[in-house]
């Protein structure tokens, strides 16, 4: 099999994108055939989408009325009509990887035991390195301060088994990207209201999104400002513990967090069980629990999707002029073809994870070992074929508006989003039907649980040829529909993402220049000395209107902002960005295609950074009432802020330490966290004490002077002591009987050359200096003598991990794309531009 180099690669993918050099950049570090050195097997997309059509016509032989390879790559080719997304389009035929093609699972169980939580613990890992994102639910296991029947007494509650789920996601690599993890909660439970604050913590529980499941009756509670009644087993006709919370005081914490953090989530969790169709085989094990890590798809255990989109953009004839008019027939056509193709994915679904079960069965492995992994991936399997569930979604729904000269935002644009929804559901149970005439339904299928099903209902009466089809031949698949993100493909698309709205038509980017070369045109000098050149990026959109109406291209590209805003007034993206877009028709649009969607919807609604916590309020109630089934609020520039610290009164003391060369008082016993590390042959452990939120002092030694049983990580409850305004620390842990246990002197214990490095880097962070500051001061070391280089290493990762996501690198030039737009992710120096990451 022929292999390239990156640069053959990425000049072959730069053409075939027309000079996108971010499209071609995401292609090639995400979806282009590799093998595990990093050998690249396919020139361009064309390539991948000739490996993908081969492969769904392979399945599509064995049925009748198949498809062949040209008519299938003709539907999949230059990302025109149908697109299959993450796991499908990097994972069909590629026999390099032995990897899923699932874009999302939820796991778990109803055991609210030690052995429950590590299962669940465990599944999620063997998961993420199989490439999919997971989620699961919290809500089975006993609140804070119940009685245990072990050493403990008491349970801790939810929030360490977040940490401890978070911290596993953290841990698992996915070719250069972190696994993505969902971890839901129910209001009912006690324990709600720290589920809610959880993440509000620096540095606490970054491996996760978390979202509450709130039901109606909370949210009628907030609308009367009545209380609420929590209860655990939260299900429970009889429950063993109760407590009433003021539901509108809790209901403000939420947007109080979602207005400084964007978190939680909120999933409206009545609305998602009444409108669920498997939820009509609830008893029969498809019971949904939680939500994939977007949210886009709720699940049952041990079920998992596969996502496609379809480009609705594609489907605009002669657009931006007042003869633009969507192809309803070419588009249901394709509606039939996506949901056949979902199908084959299926199967294709079912041999990969036959592949996955052989593997963990060859591998040199004690049986006991294997169990767990092989026992999950049965699981899953059973899952697919009974169930059968698919995921079409769609892309470019801004650019099908702008196209069609609407304006996103405004009623009359909502009303033929609608409508489109519509015809797209219509088609693909349609197709759904067609093909369980051809191939069977899916094995549980029976018509008489769903036919009191609202969606299903709402499908029958606007096209009662489906309840005809139904009764006769069933249907192929359990659930069909989603709206989930489309950042990547959209990229390759060249298009807005999902149903989201275009960011902006025209911006403004920044990069460093050196001022001697040629050919550039520096802006300004920064307090630093740096030169910078500003130039403008274009939506591909935004330009094909531009074109469409006269304008040259060239100069477009040369105007001067004020001379762009005019031209931005003239077109349909005016007063249509994410930024401009009304949140209350934001919200309505999401209810109005939620009518039409099967699943759920994955959608932010974008607000400005001075926007008041109330209108997030509103939002929410908004979302509710209006039929939604989750709603994610993002305000500019709160994630960047809540990274930066818990609070804003604790970001200004901050400074004024910093300003005053003053550290922060330590207080007698800091919370610890804790790091095992090789030096050399020899075995080290290093302790982190954490002091308002951030580190404050290390300290590593052999792990032979400092006897800490291994299980001392997992939960149980750490601490270091001062004994002495800095002079003698002690480390505090808890024991299998329950009694806490003390190490004495670990400035004693340690070797004190090494203690003596560690105790300098802790002045620095108790004098605020920036936690990316430290990690690059230590990068810079560089140290003598045997043994040193490997301790280096440990401090660095110690560090590192306090990294917040996000951070700037300044200064920093990707190796890739020589972009400066470096960051931090999990600690690990990342490239916006190209996804380029010095951890993959």
């Amino acid at each position: 099999m022929e292999s390239y180099n990156r640069e053959e690669v990425f000049t072959s993918s730069l053409a075939y994108f027309r000079g996108d050099e971010l499209a071609a950049n995401v292609w090639i570090n995400k979806y282009a055939l590799k093998d595990s050195d990093g050998n690249i097997y396919e020139l361009n997309p064309d390539h991948m989408h000739r490996r993908i059509a081969n492969e769904l016509a392979r399945v599509d032989a064995k049925y009748a009325n198949p498809m062949g390879v040209e008519e299938i790559y003709d539907l999949i080719k230059d990302f025109e009509y149908i697109i299959p997304q993450g796991g499908p389009m990097s994972g069909i035929g590629n026999t390099m990887q032995t990897v899923s093609l699932s874009n999302c699972f939820v796991v778990g169980n109803e055991a609210d035991s030690y052995g429950g939580i590590t299962q669940t613990d465990q599944e999620q890992i063997q998961l993420m390195k199989r490439r999919g994102g997971v989620g699961h639910d919290l809500s089975h296991i006993r609140p804070k301060g119940s009685p245990v029947k072990n050493s403990a007494l008491t349970s801790t509650g939810v929030v360490p088994f977040m940490e401890r789920y978070s911290n596993s996601t953290r841990e698992v690599a996915q070719d250069g990207r972190r696994g993505a993890l969902m971890l839901s909660l129910s209001m009912k439970h006690p324990d709600a209201i720290d589920f809610i604050d959880a993440k509000t913590e620096q540095g606490k529980i970054t491996g996760a999104n978390v979202s509450i499941k709130i039901d109606d009756d909370f949210m009628q509670a907030v609308k009367a400002g009545t209380e609420y009644l929590q209860q655990f087993p939260v299900n429970a006709e009889v429950p063993k513990l109760t407590k009433h919370i003021d539901a509108t005081e809790v209901f403000n914490k939420i947007v109080y967090n979602a207005w400084k953090s964007a978190e939680p989530g909120i999933l409206f969790w009545d609305t998602i069980i009444k409108e669920s169709v498997p939820d009509c085989y609830a008893d029969i094990g498809y019971k949904t629990v939680s939500t994939n890590p977007c949210g886009e798809i709720p699940l049952c255990p041990y079920d998992s999707c596969r996502l496609l989109a379809i480009n609705l953009y594609s489907y605009v004839r002669n657009p931006f002029t007042d003869k633009a008019e969507f192809d309803y027939v070419l588009f249901e056509e394709h509606a039939r073809h996506a949901q056949r193709f979902m199908d084959n994915i299926i199967d294709l679904e079912i041999e990969k994870i036959d592949s996955i079960i052989s593997k963990i069965k060859t591998d040199p492995e004690e049986e006991v070992f294997k169990r767990t992994e092989i026992e999950l991936w049965q699981k899953i399997k059973k899952k697919t074929e009974d169930g059968r569930r698919t995921g079409i979604g769609v892309t470019a729904e801004g650019d099908m508006l702008a196209g069609l000269g609407l304006t996103y935002g405004t009623p009359e644009a909502t009303k033929f989003s609608e409508n489109i929804h519509k015809e797209l559901a219509i088609g693909v149970y349609k197709a759904s039907c067609y093909l369980a005439k051809e191939r069977g339904a899916f094995n549980v299928y029976d018509y008489e649980r769903e036919v009191n099903n609202p969606f299903i209902q709402r499908l029958i009466a606007a096209c009662p040829e489906i309840d005809d089809l139904l009764k006769e031949y069933g249907r192929r698949n359990i659930a069909l529909l989603t709206i989930a993100p489309t950042g990547t493909t959209s990229l390759m698309t060249q298009t807005t993402s999902g149903i989201e709205p275009v960011f902006k038509p025209v911006y403004m980017r920044r990069r460093k220049i050196n001022p001697n070369d040629k050919d550039t045109n520096g802006v300004f000098i920064d307090d630093v000395g740096d030169h910078w050149e500003e130039y403008p990026v274009f939506h591909a959109k935004f330009l094909k209107w531009a074109k469409v109406k006269g304008y040259n291209l060239d100069k477009i590209k040369i105007m001067s902002s004020a001379e762009l805003n005019e031209v931005v007034k003239e077109s349909p993206y005016d007063k249509a960005s994410s930024d401009d877009v009304d949140w209350v028709e934001k919200v309505k649009m999401q209810g109005a295609i939620q009518k039409w969607v099967d699943h759920s919807i994955s959608v932010t609604v974008n607000l400005p950074n001075d926007v008041k916590e109330e209108i997030v309020g509103k939002v929410y109630m908004t979302a509710w009432e209006s039929g939604c089934k989750g709603v994610t609020v993002y305000r500019d520039g709160s994630r960047s802020g809540v990274l930066v610290s818990k609070e804003d009164k604790k970001e200004q003391k901050l400074t004024e330490r910093m300003r005053e060369r003053v550290a922060p008082k330590r207080t007698k016993f800091l919370e610890a966290d804790i790091i095992r590390f090789n030096n050399q042959k020899e075995k080290w452990i290093g302790f982190i004490g954490i002091n308002e939120g951030r580190p404050y002092e290390l300290f590593t030694g052999k792990l032979d002077a400092f006897p800490i049983p291994s299980w001392v990580e997992e939960g149980k409850i750490k601490k270091v002591k001062d004994n002495g305004n800095g002079s003698r620390y002690d480390f505090i842990y808890v024991d299998k009987d329950g009694y806490e246990q003390e190490v004495r002197g670990l400035d004693r214990i340690f070797n004190k050359e090494y203690w003596n490095i560690a105790k300098t880097f802790s002045g620095l962070l108790r004098h605020g200096m920036p936690i990316v500051n430290v990690y690059e001061l230590l990068c810079t070391l560089k140290f003598d003598g045997d043994g040193f280089a490997s301790w280096h290493a440990g401090l660095k990762r110690m560090i590192k991990k306090y990294i917040d996501d996000g951070t700037e690198a300044k200064g920093e030039k990707c190796p890739e794309c020589k972009s400066t737009e470096m960051h931090y992710t999990d600690g690990c120096l990342s490239c916006k531009a190209c996804g380029w990451s010095k951890c993959s």
